[in-house]
């Protein structure tokens, strides 16, 4: 294919000069001025000159470089789906009055869409295997048995005042009755299907009731995970299983029940390599967690790579497995695989309406906006929408709203917003609203209630979001702290620009500048980007502030925090930097997969030369570096591209903890990175690094460093009481 334009294009040019190249392709160019609109489902429904009428050579071979970004409806991907051939919709309809109202919907009669409007399954030969099925596509993650007798009143041509006498005042059917329209038969499900598409049934020819004569709608009744349990008995299951250490948890994704998969072994947290990584093993994943079956099987880090061992291999669940641990799997080295192929999952979760409680107005896209929330929906009553106080809302608070709204992650949360005053809602009706980053909607959050409490309640100061598909996610490398980690005793006259940056202790404003010294424990840090978007600074251009002591420009006020601790928590030494040259020193290699030669078609059937392909092309994929994005010198963009990292090293200013106080002793050394949550990133629970550290006055020892969250509850409760490295003392 010639006729290439673009930069990627222009980029294989200089690749294949007019003597025959490995890069470029040979036998006959197919498609020459290729114009697409960007909506065609393949590049043949695209304007072009005809097929084999090209004046090209291929010196002038189209090339792409893919963004590793799935497309829906395209198949070819690495996330593994499933099919949904025949019945694609399914529902549970509640038919106890009770159950009206109440969200998620645990028991009800089975309907399928079909036309316009839903169907029933009749139930003979259903039994508990069809039911886990359903209640895995309805996300929860077992049944339980129904009483079937007490539903048959609800099938029974009776009078409405005679049914309601017999199901009595506690389990009233609806008073409304609706036509059964049967649609499957004979449906057997070996349990372990993810979707009723791939159980065997039958479809019914016609729709009358009378095809159902021997039995009734089929009725489920699931069990909910702890999620989204309701009642005391459930809450109490909750309350255990929290308690609990799990050993197996999800991480980096933007909604409940999708993210990375990670296990515990040996009181490590590791990922596992997705060699053969299927919607079985997803879904006894999902399952374990509490939701449903998987909707989706991802493989290729697709939700952001992890750190740390990659414990499990080829794990090859039959489907009907308590959990991963049951399944069978192989032990790796890491020479077997790479957090590039980090396996995640997508889970099946029940409907709560948690979208319909809050919406977005006046934004560019629906990405963004002013939040308006509901209030009164709870009560059957007619929602009543309002905005939410600007006050103290911020990126934790915006991260909840943009889960509930179902649009990813949050870029940005805005405390005033009169630049999006569309909508003739001005009530203030929430305020105080303070989360913790990982509830599913707003009104679970911390706030005032009833009460408004709002310095500023006029339509500026409300509440706003810019919501994102994808998010940063920074991590230390822990190692590197450890064997950089040493003591230097600075003398004063060096220090005026970092005591004008306040990097030093408070003691060090009465000292006798500028005699004396102070003591510091300087070591490296470097922080990685492993998430999907890159790392940018909340604050643009225009608000960063020049420092001319050390002549750069600061783009967050705190970047990362270094704190002294007690073995019980108590701060006794704190350091901090500022994020100062904000940019890409290093880069991964081989982190672009880049796509090579020409586009291998066949000619459809109406051409003459139908029949032929262009056998001699050739695709070759060539790792490259990941490209560098920002660099600070000159007023440049500050930020850390996907798969680079920002080194902070150990001879620059501010990069140490002024220990002039600190008596010997056994501490923690504790490294945050973004501690106020100023920008967004997939996952805030690895932004905290420990060590053990023993100062005996004249030296210091720094080992165990780790990344907050990931040892088990176990071992870091040992690693707070450990008493320190007992050999290399001093005598």
């Amino acid at each position: 294919m010639c006729g290439a334009t673009s930069p990627a294009q222009r980029l294989l040019h200089g690749l294949c000069p007019r003597s025959p190249h490995p890069r470029c392709a040979a036998g006959r160019i197919w498609l020459d001025n290729v114009n697409c609109a960007g909506n065609e489902k393949s590049i043949r429904d695209c304007k072009h000159r005809g097929w084999g009428n090209s004046d090209c050579s291929h010196e002038e071979d189209a090339g792409v470089i893919c963004k590793d970004e799935r497309i829906p409806g395209f198949k070819d991907s690495n996330v593994i789906e499933t099919e949904q051939s025949h019945v694609e919709e399914v529902r549970l309809r509640a038919v106890v009055s009770g159950s009206r109202r109440r969200l998620p919907v645990t028991e009800g009669i089975v309907e399928v869409r079909y036309k316009d409007g839903w169907a029933q399954i009749c139930d003979e030969g259903w039994d508990s295997k069809n039911s886990r099925v359903i209640c895995g596509m309805m996300g929860f993650p077992a049944e339980k048995k129904v009483n079937r007798n007490f539903y048959k009143l609800a099938s029974k041509s009776q009078p409405k005042q005679k049914r309601r006498e017999d199901v009595g005042p506690r389990k009233r059917l609806f008073a409304e009755r609706q036509q059964l329209n049967y649609r499957l038969h004979s449906v057997s499900c070996t349990g372990t299907e993810v979707h009723i598409s791939m159980c065997t049934f039958q479809f019914y020819r016609g729709n009358s009731s009378a095809a159902c004569s021997s039995g009734m709608p089929a009725v489920v009744s699931c069990l909910p995970g702890p999620l989204f349990a309701t009642g005391g008995a459930q809450k109490k299951k909750q309350r255990q299983q929290q308690q609990s250490q799990p050993r197996i948890r999800l991480k980096g994704g933007a909604k409940a029940g999708e993210g990375r998969v990670e296990v515990l072994k040996n009181n490590e947290w590791g990922t596992i390599c997705d060699d053969r990584w299927n919607l079985l093993s997803a879904s006894v994943v999902c399952r374990e967690l509490g939701f449903g079956s998987a909707k989706e099987a991802l493989t290729g880090a697709r939700m952001g790579q992890g750190t740390g061992p990659i414990h499990l291999n080829e794990v090859q669940c039959l489907g009907t497995e308590k959990s991963l641990w049951s399944c069978p799997f192989k032990n790796i080295t890491q020479e077997d695989c790479k957090h590039t192929e980090d396996a995640a999952v997508r889970c099946n979760i029940p409907y709560m309406g948690y979208e319909n409680l809050i919406r977005l107005s006046g934004g560019r896209s629906r990405f963004e906006g002013r939040v308006e929330v509901a209030v009164g929906a709870a009560e059957g009553d007619e929602p009543r929408w309002g905005l939410v106080c600007g006050e103290g809302w911020g990126t934790l608070e915006a991260m909840v709203a943009c889960r509930q709204l179902g649009l990813g992650f949050a870029n940005h949360g805005l405390q005033e917003t009169w630049y999006w005053d569309a909508s003739n809602v001005t009530e203030m009706v929430l305020s105080g609203v303070k989360c913790a980053g990982h509830e599913l909607s707003l009104s679970h959050c911390q706030h005032h209630g009833s009460s408004l409490n709002c310095r500023n309640t006029g339509t500026r100061f409300a509440a706003g979001v810019i919501c994102s598909e994808t998010a940063s996610d920074l991590l230390l490398h822990a190692p590197l702290v450890q064997e950089t980690a040493y003591i230097e005793d600075r003398p004063l006259h060096m220090l005026y620009c970092a005591a004008e940056e306040n990097c030093l202790s408070s003691s060090a404003r009465h000292a006798n500048w500028p005699y004396g010294h102070r003591r510091l424990l300087r070591f490296s840090s470097q922080i990685h980007n492993n998430g999907r978007a890159d790392f940018r600074p909340k604050a643009g251009r225009h608000s960063w502030v020049w420092h001319e002591c050390h002549r750069h420009y600061h783009s967050m006020d705190i970047f990362t925090h270094y704190d002294i601790l007690t073995p019980n928590g108590t701060k006794v030494a704190e350091g901090h930097k500022a994020s100062f040259c904000l940019e890409d020193t290093e880069c991964e290699a081989g982190g672009i997969v880049r796509l090579w030669g020409t586009v291998k078609l066949r000619v459809p059937a109406e051409s003459p030369h139908a029949g032929a392909v262009a056998g001699t092309s050739r695709v070759l994929f060539l790792p490259a570096d990941v490209a560098k994005r920002y660099e600070c010198a000159n007023f440049g963009e500050q930020g850390i591209t996907v798969g680079c990292w920002d080194l902070y090293r150990h001879d620059i200013d501010c990069q140490w903890i002024d220990i002039t106080d600190v008596k010997p002793g056994n501490y923690i050394l504790q490294v945050v990175i973004n501690p106020n949550f100023e920008v967004a990133e997939s996952d805030f629970t690895n932004n905290a690094m420990k060590c053990n550290c023993k100062y005996d006055g004249h030296r210091i020892w720094v080992h165990s460093c780790h990344i907050g969250d990931a040892l088990s509850e176990e071992a870091s409760k040992r690693f707070e009481q450990y008493p320190g490295q007992l050999n290399n003392q001093i005598s």
